[in-house]
């Protein structure tokens, strides 16, 4: 009978199929060669640096491994009812009787005064014949497991907050650096102009229009380092550190995103560390209905004591003076008016539920990737679009201020040339960036280099 585990044992339960990602080309087939140190990919040793710090001293972090810490002792508590429990319970009880309790008068008296000793060991042990117990501990086994895979979420969350903050900071440093070379252009281009209009070769609108371009672009210029600032900032907190103390050397973006192998989405479901958390939270409530179902059946308690007892202190602990008991007991609950079925209809509901939110999970996970991947290829044509509009911008400013020292074009076809340029230029370095954080996010999406057998395997 101490084989017996009552309730439903465990099966992972089939997920959605996909064969293929719909958005994967072939260039992204291939197994997932991520590692935990996955942004060594970029070959960028700062941000190296920054992710090993974020990692050591966030909070949020630190947050989460406390609460891997609180469920490995709670699964500690849940076992020890493996084992009896001996406990040790002395004391000295000094009381008087009543010289008027006895009904005979022949026998009355004045009371008994008296002291008595007592040093009991009482042992208490339940046999966990239906499996209560061992329910109990699986579903503390899964709620361990899904708290460290927790924790790897939250990690992961983290790392990739910081490239993706990382990443937008020095494009801002690439922005700003066009910026700054534009500005430098437009005040050249504004003492040409100005010098013209002394000359009677343009007019008082062109200089009005020089310096109007120049002006909204140095305002560009200002907002871009508020942007930087912004980012500096965040990246300060994840890192634990006060900003006020923090800073980055500017470095304007220049590095090409890596190729990232995508792989097969069925790997999804042992890489994932979120669909792990709702799959072991799935794996605890199954046990539970266990625990709830175990509850119709009788429960055979050993109960036992042995000490010394005496009204001396002197002969208290002298064989004579020896005291035990010993004896089983049953509790079976006969009648509780639908308590106990409507518990485990109360865990089969919080299974299902569970259940659909495992499925949802496993379909998110499928969709992030898929939208990494669409980005990552979308982008990629876009960068090589922006790239050729850079370049037509380039000569297109250059034949503008040809055809203007020729006097063949206005300064407004100048201007316009400039702006075309500019915005190109600033379009180029925000697709980058955006490729790089499509990046981050497709190595997020793929689960950052980790799997499931870095969980703790259970302890029975």
């Amino acid at each position: 009978m101490a084989g017996c585990s009552v309730g439903p044992d465990y099966k992972r339960p089939d997920a959605l199929p996909a064969a293929a990602f719909k958005s994967a080309v072939p260039d992204d087939a291939g197994e997932s060669s991520l590692g935990a140190d996955w942004w060594t990919l970029f070959n960028d040793s700062q941000l190296t640096q920054l992710e090993e710090t974020a990692i050591k001293n966030n909070q949020s972090i630190q947050a989460a491994m406390a609460s891997v810490q609180q469920a490995r002792a709670a699964a500690k508590g849940v076992k020890s009812a493996f084992y009896p429990a001996l406990s040790f319970d002395p004391s000295v009880t000094r009381s008087h009787t009543s010289a008027n309790t006895n009904p005979n008068p022949a026998f009355s008296s004045n009371g008994v005064t008296s002291t008595n000793y007592l040093l009991p060991f009482d042992l208490t042990y339940e046999v966990d014949i239906w499996g209560q117990v061992r329910r109990a501990v699986e579903a503390s086994n899964a709620q361990v497991q899904a708290t460290l895979a927790q924790y790897e979420v939250v990690r992961q969350t983290l790392e990739a907050d910081l490239a993706q903050d990382y990443f937008t900071l020095h494009s801002y440093d690439a922005q700003y650096e066009t910026l700054t070379a534009t500005v430098a252009t437009y005040q050249t281009q504004l003492d040409l102009t100005n010098t013209q209009f002394r000359a009677g070769l343009a007019g008082a609108a062109d200089v009005a229009s020089a310096e109007a371009l120049l002006d909204s672009t140095q305002t560009q210029q200002i907002d871009i380092k508020r942007l930087r600032d912004e980012e500096e900032f965040a990246i300060a907190i994840l890192l634990n550190q006060s900003p006020s103390n923090f800073s980055l050397t500017p470095n304007p973006l220049t590095l090409p995103p890596p190729s990232i192998p995508a792989g097969l989405p069925s790997d999804l479901l042992r890489r994932r560390p979120d669909v792990a958390v709702a799959e072991r939270n799935l794996a605890a409530a199954n046990a539970q209905i266990g625990v709830a179902t175990s509850e119709y059946y009788p429960q055979l308690s050993l109960t036992g004591a042995a000490g010394f007892e005496s009204i001396k202190s002197s002969n208290l602990l002298d064989w004579s003076s020896r005291i035990w008991s010993l004896g089983p007991s049953i509790n079976w609950p006969l009648f509780e008016g639908g308590k106990l079925q409507a518990q485990v209809e109360e865990q089969k509901a919080a299974y299902d539920q569970l259940l659909a939110q495992y499925r949802s999970q496993v379909l998110s996970a499928y969709q992030d990737v898929e939208n990494s991947l669409t980005d990552l290829h979308s982008r990629a044509d876009e960068a090589k679009a922006q790239d050729a509009a850079v370049q037509a911008s380039e000569n297109y400013v250059r034949l503008t201020l040809l055809q203007y020292r020729q006097g063949l074009v206005d300064y407004l076809q100048v201007e316009d040339a400039n702006r075309t340029l500019l915005a190109n230029q600033l379009s180029a370095e925000q697709i980058l960036n955006e490729r790089l954080v499509s990046t981050v996010l497709l190595i997020k999406a793929l689960g950052g280099g980790w799997d499931t057998s870095k969980l703790e395997p259970n302890q029975h």
